[in-house]
């Protein structure tokens, strides 16, 4: 927070009014079930983004990144998606969401850092969307209502930055409670705090230093495969998406679908039914369970839904093999990026030592840390 704080005096030559901050996330469980509706179960990472907000005398929007130090510039009337503007498209998208909904928008001086690593599937981007609204709202009395929040984190990055966002990020973001899990319903945005009390486990997630690239076009095959399957399985009986049929449901569709829509489509499925069942061993405390749950995710990630890679199917295969490593799997949409462990205490340092064999294997040097369950967007600071 100090430096978020230094940052805005030193840019604007004033302290800021508020500061703001807002966690990453990782999904636990529940990977591309959002998208036909189905269950996500995110927890809120100990790595948070940093927002410090103080208000202008003229009609000028001036956002700093003060650990990238760089700027970028608009203006009330003049506000709109850049492509050269990348980081600073998010704030932009929210003060376009709120001046759509008629709120008086003064000029504003931004700042933004934080210790959440960006483009590895940490939901980066949600947590500033996040830290801004709850800024924003606080700074200006708007009195937004959670659901508001929420419905402005998410159109403004779908629909000012055309970008595909989960709503169990932004929900996440600013709604996660301190040592819990998050059930998010992706058809109704109900959430439910799932206590996560992790004594003598730990939760690591390892950033592989693979860079998340897929083509956009991946993701709109896996998605239209699920549709168009659930436009086969409308022909037995009624449902509006993956999540109101059953896999007996799927195998009577065999024959009428191709098998890679039927593979992906049971991966949908049976990871809606594991976030039900990891819900459960998380509050029975059944680590052995959850962890499972997690490897055979991974599988089906793997293999059914094809978003995996060969540097996180190692990192999995050598942890689960390590004593003490009770399951891992990838997190966020894959083809790269991160994957998360449930470690006992005592194994942590043997998990940190296949890193290191991972190194000398695919020359990329990972990064793995301690997930504690933290907060959402919360008031840091603010100045009267």
């Amino acid at each position: 927070m100090a430096d978020v704080s230094t940052h805005h005096r030193a840019e604007y030559e004033s302290a800021p009014e508020i500061i703001v901050s807002a966690p990453g996330t990782v999904n636990l469980m529940g990977a591309h079930t959002e998208e036909s509706e189905g269950m996500v179960l995110s927890v809120a990472l100990n790595r948070r983004m940093y927002v410090a907000v103080s208000r202008r005398k003229d009609q000028s929007l001036r956002f700093f990144a003060g650990d990238l130090s760089e700027r970028k510039r608009a203006t009330i009337s003049g506000v709109k998606y850049k492509r050269e503007d990348r980081w600073a498209n998010l704030p932009k998208g929210v003060i376009v969401q709120l001046l759509e909904r008629g709120t008086v928008m003064p000029g504003l001086n931004v700042t933004i850092s934080g210790t959440v690593p960006s483009g590895i599937g940490l939901a980066s981007s949600a947590a500033v969307s996040g830290a801004v609204i709850t800024a924003l709202d606080t700074l200006l009395a708007l009195e937004l209502t959670h659901q508001q929040q929420v419905a402005i984190a998410v159109a403004a990055e779908r629909d000012f930055m055309n970008r595909t966002v989960g709503r169990s990020e932004c929900i996440t973001a600013l709604r996660a409670e301190a040592d819990c899990a998050m059930q998010i319903d992706g058809r109704s945005g109900e959430y439910a705090a799932v206590g996560l009390d992790l004594a003598g486990i730990k939760l690591l997630v390892t950033d592989s230093k693979v860079p998340i690239s897929p083509a956009r076009s991946e993701y709109e095959e896996r998605l239209a495969d699920c549709l168009t399957c659930v436009d086969v399985l409308q022909e037995r009986r009624p449902g509006r998406a993956l999540r109101d049929f059953t896999l007996e449901d799927l195998d009577e569709a065999m024959g009428r679908i191709p098998e890679s829509t039927r593979r992906r489509c049971l991966h949908v499925i049976r990871e809606n039914q594991r976030v039900v069942e990891m819900v459960n061993a998380l509050r029975r405390r059944d680590w052995h369970s959850a962890g499972r749950l997690l490897t055979r995710s991974h599988a089906s990630l793997r293999d059914l839904y094809e978003v995996s890679c060969p540097e996180i199917d190692w990192l999995v295969k050598r942890a689960v093999e390590t004593d003490g490593v009770l399951g891992a799997r990838i997190t966020g949409n894959g083809f790269g990026g991160c994957a998360v462990a449930l470690v006992e205490e005592g194994a942590v340092n043997a998990y940190y030592e296949r890193l290191d064999e991972y190194e000398r294997i695919f020359g990329f040097h990972p990064e793995a840390f301690v997930c504690d369950a933290s907060v959402g967007a919360r008031v840091e600071e603010e100045i009267a």
